[in-house]
């Protein structure tokens, strides 16, 4: 186990700028997701921490020491692969066995190490079987315990639930989760899933060309997204267009919008008059019926310390089991989503009341 420093690395294919001055620095112990969609440099990051390919500038440190032109094979990594990669020909505890036997490893001592990982990953008295008797779940958990197994200081994952079925994939991920946690290893784990991300991670890496868009935890990246592009990848988003009328504290503003003013969060030192969009999570909004108890003030749209409103019509309502989605148009034309529950008694084409507080909403550049 080990801390782990990206600086300023650099990786170039001919023309194209892979990955530009890409910095991360991944504590001990931590579980970072390098989070982004295809093309944005995610698996060359990790590809560079493996030493599968050599980044042409900067510097990657296992601890203190700089790992960036090491091959492989000495940088004390353990790999999971999107495909599992195990050999078909070698039994569980064969395929377990590889890698100690590379290391000159002692026979009694691998035998330990196999039946301790083995029990970690729950495979007790698979260790004779072949991979094509096992399901897609326990092969996982075979690879996972191969990278365990050589008792690595790094963990890199590369994807490696994208081959399971929606309902394991969720399980996998609570278990990965788990056992990271157990063994206290420091992990990488490459995803373009955001709530895999969001469920195993300390820390999130969302990624986009090449460059690192932020840099947090799930709820800073959650509730706090530096931009647009980051508030819509992770994660439902509603996005309301306006300008800085008045800074009301810190981190608190009014924003005149085309639908009226709305009191918001935000970034500390924004100007007046700035464009700005307001950040809404569907989950943060409170929905009533037009005349539940809303002042003609509030129905105006003029917001006060407390909650904001905002009214309109249901022009969409999906039934999703647990919860009911809603699309409201507002007399501005905007359209927002939101979540309530799922014997929510509104109909398309009924009147409703919106209302958030501003401490759910967060302001984005425009």
């Amino acid at each position: 186990m080990t801390a782990l420093t990206i600086d300023r690395i650099n990786k170039r294919y001919g023309n194209l700028h892979i990955l530009k001055d890409i910095s991360i620095p991944i504590a001990q112990g931590e579980f970072v997701s390098l989070l982004g969609p295809s093309g944005c440099g995610k698996t060359t990051t990790l590809r560079c921490i493996a030493g599968f390919e050599r980044p042409d500038s900067g510097r990657i440190l296992f601890g203190v020491r700089d790992v960036t032109h090491a091959l492989p094979e000495q940088r004390d990594i353990g790999m999971v692969f999107q495909s599992y990669a195990l050999f078909p020909h070698m039994t569980v505890a064969e395929n377990l066995s590889f890698g100690l036997e590379v290391r000159k490893v002692s026979v009694a001592d691998r035998q330990r190490r196999i039946a301790e990982v083995l029990a970690m990953v729950r495979l007790e008295g698979y260790d004779k079987r072949y991979p094509r008797e096992l399901s897609g779940g326990q092969q996982q958990r075979v690879a996972l315990a191969r990278a365990l197994v050589i008792e690595p200081s790094v963990l890199l994952l590369d994807e490696p639930l994208a081959n399971l079925d929606a309902t394991l994939r969720d399980e996998m991920r609570f278990f990965i989760r788990d056992l990271q946690q157990r063994v206290g290893i420091t992990s990488i784990y490459v995803t373009h899933d955001q709530a895999e991300a969001m469920v195993m991670s300390d820390k999130i890496v969302v990624m986009s060309a090449g460059t690192i868009s932020q840099f947090g935890s799930p709820r800073e990246i959650y509730e706090r997204p530096v931009s647009q592009s980051v508030a819509g990848f992770i994660g439902r988003s509603n996005t309301i267009s306006g300008k800085i009328a008045e800074a009301l504290g810190q981190d608190s503003y009014k924003v005149e919008t085309p639908c009226g003013s709305i009191g918001t969060t935000g970034p500390a030192g924004l100007a007046k008059g700035a464009e700005v969009k307001i950040m809404i999570r569907p989950e943060n909004i409170r929905t009533l019926r037009h005349d539940a108890g809303i002042s003609r003030q509030q129905r105006a749209g003029e917001a006060g310390h407390g909650d904001n409103a905002l009214t309109g019509a249901v022009v969409n309502s999906i039934y999703q089991g647990s919860a009911n989605q809603l699309a409201v148009k507002l007399g501005s034309g905007d359209r927002i989503v939101v979540d309530v529950g799922g014997r929510n008694p509104l109909d398309v084409g009924e009147q409703v009341t919106l209302r958030f507080a501003a401490r759910d909403t967060w302001l984005l550049a425009s």
